[in-house]
């Protein structure tokens, strides 16, 4: 490995905390990345990590190298493309996360058309409900629906999703469908709970009095889903009440499978973000793609 290659390999391992993950993300042997960082700490005659049978940690020299090299590698990039004319010129490894119905029904009918502007390209594409760690997990940037966590990641804002609650067409026949909020203890929710065993919040909706503020309404529930693929199909089997996106239920709605209810009493707002690492350019690449992915997103926020 050159020095570049050794920096990267180092930064790698440091952000994973693991040679063996660090060898797979870089495509090559675990003893070449464990050369590498050995001849890049003999180089600067310090210790960059702390390695046992369980865990890598950095060091504290460790930790000044990784955020310096950070910048650096970043500039190096930014360096390299600035003078490239060509708009179809990016190349390298993108890794980006998102929810699984953007993925699905967003992303990957248009990734086709980015890929042919952009053939130099690879995209790893994570489609999950659990929040990934971004920097630990090597993402370059994620998309991120809800409310944001404080923390040292850089949030650009897309919109919001407008939102909606529905239930199939079987279960309003079944039960019929609350006219207001004093009905909902008649009524049955499917509940969303990211971690399974957690105390449910209820139905939400928006004060009156403070439209950006959320209320809720205890309300039962017979099933309780961790992702939302599941929670949507809870609905469409007659197992209760969902709040969801209206960008996404729009055909469902269309068909008349899928019933609004209570429009009045709809949720607040979901707020849609991208999130990336703190640095201070960003791969011209990472850049193409968040633009990309704001303008596909545009037509469903508000």
């Amino acid at each position: 490995m050159d020095q570049i290659e050794t920096m990267q390999a180092f930064m790698q391992v440091a952000r994973l905390t693991s040679f063996t993950a660090a060898a797979n993300l870089l495509g090559v042997p675990k003893a070449s990345v464990s050369l590498a960082v050995q001849q890049l700490e003999n180089q600067l005659g310090t210790r960059l990590l702390h390695r046992t049978t369980r865990k890598v940690q950095l060091t504290q020299d460790g930790q000044a190298f990784y955020e310096r090299g950070m910048d650096l590698l970043a500039d190096l990039e930014e360096l390299q493309g600035m003078f490239r004319t060509d708009p179809g010129h990016l190349r390298g490894r993108l890794r980006v996360d998102m929810p699984l119905a953007v993925a699905r029904e967003v992303v990957l009918p248009c990734l086709p058309d980015f890929l042919q502007s952009y053939p130099e390209l690879h995209i790893e594409l994570s489609s999950t409900d659990r929040r990934v760690d971004l920097v630990r997990e090597g993402f370059d940037c994620v998309l991120r629906v809800g409310a944001l966590s404080d923390s040292s990641l850089i949030a650009r804002p897309l919109g919001a999703y407008r939102m909606i609650n529905c239930a199939s067409r079987g279960y309003v026949e079944r039960h019929g469908k609350p006219e207001t909020l004093d009905d909902l203890p008649q009524h049955q929710l499917v509940l969303y709970l990211p971690v399974l065993g957690a105390r449910p919040a209820g139905f939400e909706y928006a004060d009156p009095a403070a439209p950006a503020r959320a209320l809720f309404r205890s309300m039962p529930g017979v099933v309780s889903v961790n992702n939302s693929d599941a929670y949507l199909q809870a609905c469409r089997a007659g197992l209760g009440i969902i709040q969801v996106p209206e960008a996404g239920m729009q055909a469902l709605l269309a068909s008349g499978e899928m019933l609004e209810v209570l429009p009045e009493h709809r949720a607040v707002p979901m707020p849609v973000s991208l999130l990336y690492a703190n640095r201070r350019h960003l791969p011209r690449r990472v850049q193409v793609f968040m633009g990309w992915i704001a303008e596909l997103m545009k037509p469903r926020l508000i």
